[in-house]
């Protein structure tokens, strides 16, 4: 019997820490990964509202010196990497830490590799395209959702072709991943609902994908188990302590799950959306999952009704197809309850840039792992049935 080579990787950080209080480590992480000036990467609004000098007095408590970068945009561009490793040279300093949500992180990641290997973020688009580690990081999550924080995806856009990069490199996994679900509990219910909903995009692309495996696969089962259960009382409870906590260790979950097994066309697609229109990137994968999921169906029914059972659909005395119909049924209801915008019109999406878009997603490195092969045709479709 033969036996073609396929070589499964399993990437995460090195160390990752989980719970309340988690945050209060930041120091003592920076000083045993030998940081002696940090570049703190924020956004705008956690720098406003001092979060970001919360974190930065817990590193400077160990005797680290921190210098703060307020500029990561919501999607952050090249410029932003390029002014954030402008002042992390100008500083002098050999540790990054990214406080916040997926831009913070991926800004940071960007930051970072070009500190360890020169040039431009650009130059790395696609994958492993970096012959030297990034600069150490420390990821500190604030919200339920992207990940980040402990993946080997980083996604920048392209401010001059208005695309989002995707950069998928084992060299940006972070050394060091930290969710404390304190940090998540003044969190609006809008950006719970769409980062909750990025969580279970990941879940369900890493399972369905063409390179899973059962390690990508148990983790991936467990966020839906958690996801219907905890993200709809996280959006209406903002506070409920337990909720967050384990909407915290879902996206976790869903984040191992994709790290490995990679994803598809809903996150190809989403790219676009982003790096054309500048939309939130949670919300515009929840409009495109139930469509591209649809869409993708055929390519594998079991897994589709593997996943209704597991986000809690009754499926007794249905048969395969009918039960990954279910699947979709629950990813709707749950998009809904949580108030998702039903269709991309109401983000004021075109139909004439459609073309453009799905020519791009084409060529996003999300997409080779899709469980279903489509034509150009076929992605232009899918945008227009998510209208």
């Amino acid at each position: 019997m033969s036996v073609v080579h396929q070589v499964y990787g399993y990437f995460m950080p090195t160390v990752n820490l989980m719970g309340a209080g988690a945050a209060q480590e930041t120091g003592k992480q920076a000083k045993l990964l030998g940081g002696k000036k940090v570049l703190l990467v924020t956004d705008a609004y956690l720098e406003k509202i001092g979060m970001a000098q919360e974190i930065a007095d817990i590193i400077e408590k160990e005797g680290v010196k921190v210098i703060i970068y307020g500029g990561a945009e919501p999607n952050p561009t090249d410029k932003n990497v390029h002014d954030g490793f402008d002042i992390y040279t100008k500083e002098g300093c050999d540790l990054i830490v990214s406080v916040g949500g997926g831009s913070s992180h991926d800004c940071a990641k960007g930051i970072g590799l070009v500190a360890g290997n020169g040039g431009k973020i650009n130059d790395y688009e696609g994958v492993d395209k970096s012959p030297l580690p990034m600069a150490p990081m420390i990821a500190i999550n604030t919200t339920a959702g992207t990940a980040a924080e402990m993946t080997r995806f980083c996604i920048i856009t392209d401010a001059a072709r208005h695309i989002k990069m995707a950069i998928v490199d084992w060299h940006v996994t972070p050394n060091v991943s930290i969710n404390d679900p304190l940090l998540m509990m003044k969190q609006p219910p809008s950006l719970t609902a769409a980062t909750g909903m990025d969580a279970l995009t990941h879940a369900v692309e890493a399972y369905v994908s063409t390179i899973a495996t059962p390690v990508t696969d148990s983790a991936a089962l467990m966020a839906f188990k958690l996801i219907p259960r905890y993200l709809r009382r996280a959006v209406a409870n903002g506070e409920d302590f337990e909720a967050r906590e384990q909407m915290a260790y879902a996206q976790l979950l869903a984040g191992m799950a994709f790290n490995n097994a990679s994803l598809g066309y809903v996150h190809a697609m989403a790219h676009q959306l982003g790096g054309f229109y500048n939309l939130p990137h949670g919300v515009c994968n929840a409009i495109l999952l139930p469509h591209v999921s649809r869409f993708n169906m055929i390519g594998n029914l079991d897994r589709f009704a593997e996943i209704a059972v597991a986000m809690g659909e009754n499926v007794d005395g249905l048969s395969v197809r009918d039960a990954a119909e279910k699947c979709l049924t629950a990813i709707a209801t749950l998009s809904a309850d949580v108030g998702i915008p039903s269709g991309l019109s109401a983000l004021n999406v075109k139909e004439e840039d459609f073309a453009l878009m799905a020519g791009n997603a084409k060529l996003d490195a999300c997409q080779f792992t899709n469980p279903r092969t489509a034509t150009l045709e076929q992605v232009i479709q899918i945008y227009k049935n998510a209208m």
